[in-house]
């Protein structure tokens, strides 16, 4: 396992500080602002240290509410909300400085046996037939600004490969969908809870910025303000994210200064293993922020 995914698996187990209270460190990736993945992930790790083993989380539905600073660790409070004979409910709220900066509904199940229906994963080219994110974004490092710059040739906790990557400097309208591969950096526990925490921080990757495609710009324009609004998960089936997964993006609608996007993750070998949303602010200014 490689330094940065150690830190990562750190970053989710959290400390818990008292009953159904945990602190959380943040990653700096650059921007001085808390990635929302982490959050999601951090707060779904807390909640899931609350409820009995035999109960795995089915979905969650979050709302970010104000930015976080990296600087200051992330204080998760979880309310117990319901336990009955097959599924639990918790609500987390992430606090700093003593104010509400996330809050989210996570719910658990037993496992159960039902009815079985699932999309077909999309044709895709294999991972491996691909160029890594990050190798790709060497290639024009030197032209993006410093603080992007730097980041692009630090390690990261997971490999990501673009199966339709856009060229650098591309801003022409495109179709409003995005599919790429990915997974850890490295072999993580047999922990099925783990690997679902560790999925909920890797969903919010080049997510809502799908809903920018169609549009000709990218969130690291100087006029673009984009920030992630809410966020849900619905966990379907076993996965390992140690193991290459694909997820299948594209944006319905805009408007309002908003845009929705809608996910779908796959196993390698075509089990939907999980669903996603989120809806987030992508809001143009006239003159550069």
């Amino acid at each position: 396992m490689s330094d940065v995914l150690k830190q990562l698996v750190n970053l989710l187990a959290l400390e818990k500080i008292e009953e159904n209270l945990f602190r959380g460190e943040s990653q700096d990736l650059g921007w001085g602002r808390v990635f929302g993945g982490q959050v999601l992930g951090q707060a779904l790790s807390a909640a899931v240290q609350t409820v009995p083993e035999d109960r795995k989380p089915h979905s969650l539905h979050s709302y970010f509410l104000r930015s976080g600073d990296v600087n200051l660790p992330v204080i998760y409070e979880v309310d117990r909300i319901r336990d009955g004979r097959s599924f639990a409910t918790r609500r987390v709220v992430a606090i700093q400085k003593g104010k509400a900066i996330f809050n989210m509904s996570a719910s658990f199940q037993i496992e159960e046996q039902g009815f079985e229906h699932a999309d077909q994963m999309p044709k895709a080219p294999e991972p491996e037939t691909l160029q890594t994110d990050q190798a790709r974004v060497l290639e024009f490092a030197s032209k993006l600004p410093d603080y992007l710059s730097g980041l692009a040739v630090g390690a990261r906790p997971f490999e990501v490969r673009d199966c339709e990557p856009t060229p650098f400097g591309d801003l022409s309208p495109k179709p409003s969908q995005r599919m790429y591969w990915f997974k850890a950096a490295g072999k993580l526990p047999d922990n099925l809870a783990f690997h679902q925490y560790m999925l909920a921080y890797i969903s919010d990757y080049s997510f809502l910025t799908t809903s920018l495609l169609p549009h000709g710009e990218t969130w690291i324009s100087p006029s673009m303000q984009v920030a992630t609004l809410d966020h849900a998960m619905w966990f379907h089936r076993p996965f390992k994210v140690d193991e290459f997964l694909l997820h299948v993006i594209d944006s319905p609608s805009a408007s309002g200064a908003r845009g929705l996007v809608r996910g779908r993750v796959f196993s390698r070998d075509g089990r939907l293993v999980a669903s996603t949303a989120q809806e987030g602010l992508i809001r143009k200014h006239k003159e550069s922020k």
